[in-house]
């Protein structure tokens, strides 16, 4: 989140920022006047006690007991007089953190301004749409024929847009994640494997909304009788690891690659992304993540973006890369790049789908957490930056090569980078 004193000494700035994002600004006001109010009350409350240590000093030097009962009874009245000040400051800080969530990230000065999705900018093109002589097949057409995934069997056991992998798509799913997973640890990323689970103060830490009262925009699964959620990312897993932690500024910056399942409800979704496994309940992911020093976050985020466009460079598919516009940005993110793949499949002549993302969040998520680092240039202790990163989204990967890949005959022929893992060059018609 943003801190309260950088808001009101650029209140203007965070409420146009908070149009380009299409949200409202009406919490940036309210987040004002209850820092004014928390403001009041911590300086009255200091006065108080200070109040109350005069009087604890001269009860020693009483000398009547008519005077130790004087001074008792403004002792006592004091302290009733802090007690509610605690209670109004406990309310009055509860407000201003309520407001403080909802305002967004600022915005990096070269992305898209725009409302919505509509403004994206295309600003790196890598390889071309393949061009087939047959009328190619839809991932899901290309599953039943060659007996690669069940989705009949996900609904029984789970519920729509649950799914079985199966043959080659179980070990192709494997490949991704050795692949991606061995291109980032040589760049110097720790391999983390993660918990599915994590507490709610964590997600709402990262920037999710586990606690979201409307069931058509909640995006995550809560376990009943707990605190604990599914986690949609190992964003969030990852970014918590260090809550309420202090670096050294020489130990940054600290790169992560982990590996988990992650679970999204796709509330609200609707249309042609929601067949077969373009979007899905539950899929397996390997992310990247980082903490760093302010002066290190812009270089890093593009280092991240490097390596997906590496790692589907090696997958030979056709992809381009979006600078987000701001209305399309998520509230934790100052800048964010999409990578979209050719996909064959999707519509009626094909079409490009997202596969990858990596946003640069600044301090926003590491002030909800606590994570501060220190050094030797100055006092105290300064917010890290987080920067997180998909490396493989392994069903929107299968999708992308199902489809591309394809072949005449209803065959699909591995990438190259792959075949190690999944043991073969093709996927043919099962006999």
């Amino acid at each position: 989140m943003l801190d309260a004193a950088f808001i009101r000494d650029n209140i203007e700035a965070v409420k146009a920022n908070c149009t380009n994002r299409n949200v409202p600004t009406f919490p940036v006001d309210r987040a004002v006047t209850f820092d004014d109010a928390r403001k009041r009350l911590v300086q009255q409350r200091s006065e108080t006690a200070a109040r109350q240590n005069e009087i604890s000093k001269g009860f020693v030097n009483a000398k009547t007991p008519e005077e130790k009962q004087s001074l008792k009874d403004e002792s006592t009245k004091l302290r009733n007089e802090l007690a509610v000040l605690d209670a109004e400051l406990k309310i009055v800080e509860g407000d201003l953190l309520l407001n403080l969530l909802q305002i967004p990230n600022m915005t990096h000065p070269a992305a898209p301004v725009g409302t919505d999705a509509a403004a994206n900018k295309v600003v790196a093109r890598h390889g071309e749409p393949r061009a087939f002589d047959f009328k190619p097949k839809d991932h899901v057409a290309l599953c039943e024929s060659l007996d690669l995934a069940d989705f009949e069997a996900g609904t029984r056991v789970a519920g729509q847009k649950f799914y079985f992998l199966k043959n080659e798509a179980a070990l192709l799913e494997i490949a991704l994640v050795q692949y991606a997973m061995q291109t980032v640890v040589k760049e110097g990323f720790t391999p983390i494997i993660t918990p599915d689970l994590a507490r709610v103060e964590i997600l709402e830490g990262i920037g999710f909304l586990p606690r979201d009262p409307d069931p058509n925009t909640r995006q995550v699964y809560t376990v009943a009788d707990s605190d604990l959620c599914l986690i949609a990312t190992a964003e969030i897993t990852l970014g918590g690891m260090h809550k309420d932690q202090i670096f050294d500024e020489g130990d940054l910056p600290k790169r992560y690659v982990g590996l988990s399942h992650c679970f999204r409800t796709e509330a609200g979704a609707a249309g042609r992304d929601t067949r077969g496994l373009y979007r899905v309940h539950q899929f397996t992911k390997v992310e990247m993540f980082a903490f760093c020093t302010p002066e290190q976050s812009d270089a890093i985020h593009e280092e991240i973006r490097a390596l997906e466009e590496r790692i589907f460079q090696g997958l030979g598919l056709a992809f381009h890369v979006i600078d987000t516009a701001t209305g399309d940005l998520g509230g934790p993110a100052y800048r964010k790049y999409d990578l979209e793949a050719w996909m064959p499949g999707r519509g009626e002549k094909g079409d490009y789908g997202e596969v990858t993302s990596t946003s640069n969040c600044t301090d926003y998520q590491a002030r909800r957490l606590g994570i501060r680092y220190k050094g030797k240039g100055f006092k105290g202790t300064r917010f890290v930056h987080t920067l997180n990163g998909t490396a493989v989204a392994c069903t929107r990967a299968l999708v992308a090569i199902l489809e591309n890949y394809q072949q005449a005959d209803g065959s699909v022929v591995v990438p190259e980078v792959l075949r190690p893992w999944v043991g073969r060059d093709v996927i043919a018609t099962k006999k």
